[in-house]
């Protein structure tokens, strides 16, 4: 394994980085942010020479440049976008969950582009939903900009601050060390994206006129 991870080209961890997070942020649900992670993982191991730098300059461009194409394919198509992603992304895309985030986008605005960044479930939906909603570019660009720093940027530095410490004082248990700069690195957006999920239920039960808890 060690062998393996040091013959990995820098290049490639930023362009994997870049197109993963950029495609996420076009609307297709695929884990970007486990890949951010990751690559701020490995820029953390000093020998393999993946600038933390780097990879989140590489996240952010692809943050930005995937919601912006997301934005004008919402724009353009809107409804026929949903619909698509529903038949294609069954587990993942549902009428519930694109009728609570289209509820969000509308009552906060930009805000919603700029925190939805940090919520899985809710990143996806960013780009497209803004742009269906004919949310004005240049507001939409501004917090897109400015979540895709934050986000981006902010995970890098973080998971690799903590994996350059857990390598520090665990060198006889690097594996460890990674794990333990993995746990923490997801551990925040998976318990927002867990309070989403409760909130996406609870809603869906509103819109229905159940009771959430039935």
């Amino acid at each position: 394994m060690e062998h393996w991870l040091t013959t990995i080209p820098p290049i490639a961890v930023y362009l994997l980085v870049a197109v993963l997070v950029g495609i996420e942020s076009l609307g297709i649900p695929i884990p970007g942010e486990t890949i951010l992670v990751f690559a701020a993982i490995l820029s953390s191991r000093h020998e393999l020479a993946v600038s933390p730098h780097a990879v989140a300059i590489a996240g952010i461009l692809g943050a930005v440049i995937g919601d912006s194409i997301g934005y004008y394919v919402g724009h353009r198509w809107g409804t026929r976008l949903f619909a698509w992603l529903e038949r294609r992304f069954p587990k993942h895309v549902n009428d519930d969950l694109i009728a609570y985030a289209e509820h969000e986008f509308v009552r906060w605005g930009i805000y919603a582009v700029f925190f939805g960044r940090f919520i899985a479930i809710l990143r996806i939906f960013a780009g497209p939903l803004s742009g269906s909603l004919h949310m004005p570019y240049p507001k939409f660009l501004a917090a897109n900009v400015a979540g895709a720093v934050c986000w981006a940027g902010g995970t890098t530095y973080l998971v690799y601050y903590l994996g350059t410490v857990a390598e520090n004082y665990l060198k006889g248990f690097s594996y460890v060390g990674l794990a333990v700069a993995v746990l923490f690195g997801l551990l925040g957006s998976t318990l927002l994206r867990r309070k989403v999920e409760r909130q996406v239920e609870a809603f869906a039960a509103q819109r229905k006129g159940t009771d959430p808890a039935s």
